[in-house]
């Protein structure tokens, strides 16, 4: 058997290499910085909000921790060339060995890409719980207009994720929502690349540790999404929000990681081509990419409907209305199935050929169950 033949049947996982999570540990942040070995210069990455919210206690911490020359860089909102290509030439104009980002999941990527072309460690901070990019070695690039344009896998994962939960909580509750949206899909997606034989993103088939995570994400989303909303509704930590922060940041990226991804994200792909649904988070497109997913793949009616019952009970959407659209609109849905079956795309996954007729259809048909579903409980 050949060299190449026996890497495609080789399973592969990984992951960060030091996961910190609860309410205050942005005050250690230098401390655990210096644990993994991490050196300085150090370019911190944000957005004005956050960066007005924190930026004493990053000073306190880093000098503390012996990380006096620091620099802090506001985030411009989008994860594009044009970004990227900016803050690599501001990070090798100071010399930075490090980049901390601290912020959403377009700020975590940008770092993500910037460490790995200029050979910095990366250190992820999220202060939201919207997407489960913080743990994973891999990266969304968007064109300027906020178009879906290429994964990039950067060389390493990063060295650190730390997790304020303190932080978290007090962030809008749709944003926790959008990351149960992104993590909801973590175990179907990961279910159906192990059915298919198919590859996670680490080029490898998944191992029963990924596989095991994504179906442990789900389990716990089921359990405790609800009352995690009304923590964050409330601003207040409780043991709830706890498990759903790690759910939607920990077990989601490595489950979606080393599991692998299907065609609840490439359908939300394929959404980001069509300017009305740029306002709805990376989460909510998700949510109803999964809709069209388990509907294409022929899922069990009580499946389906336990979904559709715990995404209306925390808020996600489960019509194309949810994510702005007209469900009548059939250039628009065309535009999306075709962006959708692109050449690369990880619907191409599923353990059968996927055309662009088989996702419009299946489009038009998640979004009439939904609608029903709503009638059917007068939403």
């Amino acid at each position: 058997m050949g060299d190449s033949q026996q890497q495609q049947r080789a399973a592969v996982y990984a992951s960060p290499e030091r996961y910190v999570q609860g309410p205050g540990v942005m005050a250690d942040l230098g401390h655990h910085m210096d644990v993994v070995g991490l050196e300085g210069p150090v370019l911190v990455l944000s957005s004005p909000s956050v960066r007005n919210m924190l930026e004493d206690t990053w000073k306190k911490t880093l000098d503390k921790a012996g990380y006096k020359d620091h620099v802090i860089v506001t985030f411009a909102r989008e994860c594009s060339t044009k970004v990227i290509d900016s803050l690599i030439e501001e990070a090798q104009r100071r010399g930075c060995k490090t980049i901390v980002a601290v912020g959403g999941g377009k700020n975590i990527d940008t770092g993500k890409v910037v460490a790995s072309k200029t050979g910095m460690a990366m250190v992820s901070c999220p202060t939201i719980a919207s997407t489960d990019a913080p743990c994973s070695a891999l990266a969304v690039v968007y064109t300027d207009n906020g178009e879906f344009q290429e994964y990039v896998f950067p060389k390493r994962h990063p060295s650190l994720v730390l997790v304020d939960t303190s932080v978290i909580c007090k962030a809008p509750p749709r944003l926790l929502v959008g990351g149960l949206g992104d993590a909801l899909a973590t175990w179907f997606e990961a279910r159906t690349v192990r059915e298919a034989h198919s590859q996670n993103f680490l080029g490898g088939v998944p191992t029963l540790t990924g596989t095991a995570l994504a179906e442990l994400c789900y389990k716990t989303l089921i359990q405790d999404g609800a009352a995690a909303v009304r923590s964050v509704e409330a601003q207040v930590v409780t043991p709830a929000l706890e498990r759903i922060v790690e759910a939607n940041t920990l077990l989601s990226g490595l489950g979606f990681e080393c599991g692998g991804l299907c065609t609840a994200h490439a359908v939300h792909n394929g959404l980001t081509v069509v300017s009305k649904t740029h306002p709805y988070t990376h989460g909510e497109k998700v949510s109803f990419g999964l809709c069209t997913q388990l509907w294409m793949e022929g899922r069990p009616s009580s499946e389906i409907e336990t979904v559709l019952t715990w995404q209306n009970a925390v808020g996600l959407p489960i019509t194309l209305a949810e994510v702005g659209l007209d469900s009548g609109d059939e250039d628009a849905i065309r535009a999306i199935a075709q962006r959708t079956v692109q050449k690369g795309e990880t619907v191409h996954n599923s353990p059968f050929p996927v055309t662009a007729h088989m996702i419009e259809e299946n489009i038009k048909a998640a979004d009439h169950i939904g609608e029903r579903f709503k009638e059917k409980h007068m939403i």
